[in-house]
């Protein structure tokens, strides 16, 4: 993980040499004085001035390049209700087809990475208004089953492979492997066409929370509830879309006729109860893409002897937004964030809003887990986001612990478990930047036993648990 100081130093070195005459204004204006010359000042003046417009301009890049929360982030005002575990995501629309077509599951059945390229580097790519650019857009070559309008189970469906692009938001329902469809009139038999629906599709993966508040007053949970879903994206579709507050749909607030027939879809619902579809479908192993995607290596995390002495710790946050923007980095999409942080001396957990770049393998796993590890300053007032602890926390890299003795103890998907680890060796003072945490190494030595123990415990299920 970068220090603020170093990339902050970096960048005023750079902008120094870009901004050379800057310097030089500041020698000439030192000659000058040493000379008695009385336009000494003109020059130490500029020079002066030069300064402190590249140290702001170096400290507006850092801030720009560092997933860095301040307390001038803390989101005081907002719209919007946000519990634990609501997740509001605003990805690009797709395409709507025809009137006459039908909108059905589809379920992924094989997925690969067929390109993705971007010539960008580490530098930010603005498109005006251009939220899905080819560029920065995966192009991933699906298997589908795609169901019939009223089939459950894709016995009166049929098998489609296609090659399409897809929004990196959106990235989470092939791996869950629940996708919405428009199936197009065919115009021959088996030419049917299929549009995927992108932002749907991360609904009903479960990826996005939805809540629906009744006539009543009364609000339903309805994330996961695949059936009551569909036909609620129908009903919404024939009335040309109906807004959402967050993640919650008030019944309340719509037009007469369609909250009638809301009301009367949560009728049905309570008369044929549903089971809530599971987490990520059978065969994940096959839609796996995440290992070809950009993003951080998995591991326990960099540790700074000095920032570990002063005091600083490790902290937990959650995305409870994201949404989409124009700008874009080789290794992820620029987003629009909310992140409750959960801070570690007691304090009453805060909102901050900011505009950070996510890695596009973290956004593929974003049905399993929006929790992100945050690096806190000794003084407590500056959290960084730590992107390799976050990938081994979600479940991006084979967490492995080796005993003394040499025994391997597998961790992975024990996020409890990874999380009491990070913190042991934060403290400690102990850096193991890879997945793999070797006990056997004479530096883990005074630290050995008690990691051990924690590797070997099974924690209790607590709110930072990985959704599911």
């Amino acid at each position: 993980m970068r220090s603020y100081t170093r990339v902050f130093v970096g960048n005023c070195l750079f902008t120094t040499v870009c901004l050379l005459p800057v310097p030089l204004a500041l020698l000439v204006g030192c000659i000058a004085w040493s000379e008695g010359d009385d336009w000494a000042w003109i020059a130490f003046t500029l020079g002066f001035v030069g300064v402190l417009g590249i140290v702001l301009m170096a400290r507006r890049t850092t801030y720009k390049e560092l997933p860095l929360v301040t307390r001038k982030n803390r989101l005081k005002v907002t719209k919007v209700s946000y519990g634990d575990n609501t997740f509001v995501m605003w990805a690009p629309h797709s395409a709507n087809g025809t009137p006459a077509a039908e909108l059905v599951r589809a379920d992924v059945l094989e997925a690969s990475l067929v390109r993705y390229s971007p010539e960008g580097e580490a530098t930010f790519t603005s498109y005006w208004r251009e939220y899905t650019p080819d560029e920065f857009t995966p192009l991933i070559r699906l298997r589908l089953r795609v169901h019939g309008a009223e089939d459950t189970d894709g016995a009166d469906g049929f098998e489609i492979t296609d090659e399409w692009r897809i929004p990196s938001l959106c990235l989470s329902a092939v791996t869950v492997g629940r996708l919405v469809v428009l199936v197009e009139p065919a115009a021959a038999p088996g030419q049917s066409r299929v549009v995927p629906q992108w932002p749907r599709s991360t609904l009903l993966a479960g990826t996005r929370t939805c809540r629906v508040i009744g006539l009543d007053g009364r609000t339903t949970e309805v994330t996961r509830r695949v059936g009551r879903q569909l036909r609620q994206m129908r009903i919404s579709r024939a009335a040309g879309g109906v807004a959402m507050n967050g993640d919650t749909i008030d019944v309340r607030r719509l037009e007469p006729r369609l909250a009638a027939r809301y009301t009367e879809l949560a009728e049905w619902a309570e008369a044929h109860p549903e089971d809530r579809a599971p987490s990520t479908e059978p065969g994940e192993e096959a839609r796996w893409i995440v290992d070809d995607l950009p993003g951080e290596r998995a591991g326990f995390g960099s540790v700074g002897r000095r920032w570990s002495r002063r005091g600083g710790v490790l902290a937990l946050g959650r995305f409870l937004h994201m949404g989409g923007t124009d700008v874009f980095q080789d290794h992820g999409p620029v987003l629009d964030i909310v992140l409750r942080v959960y801070p570690v001396d007691g304090t009453p957990p805060f909102d901050a809003a900011r505009r950070l770049t996510v890695p596009m393998d973290y956004l593929a796993v974003l049905h399993r887990t929006t929790d992100v590890v945050l690096s806190v300053n000794p003084g407590g007032t500056t959290y960084m986001i730590d992107w390799s602890r976050t990938s081994l926390l979600a479940g991006l890299g084979a967490a492995t612990v080796i005993a003394p003795d040499g025994e391997e103890i597998p961790v992975t998907g024990r996020s409890e478990t990874i999380w009491s680890l990070m913190n042991l060796l934060a403290s400690q003072g102990l850096s193991n930047p890879s997945p793999v945490l070797d006990l056997r190494k004479r530096r883990m030595s005074p630290a050995a036993p008690t990691l051990l123990q924690a590797a070997r415990s099974t924690p209790h299920r607590t709110k930072y648990a990985q959704r599911g």
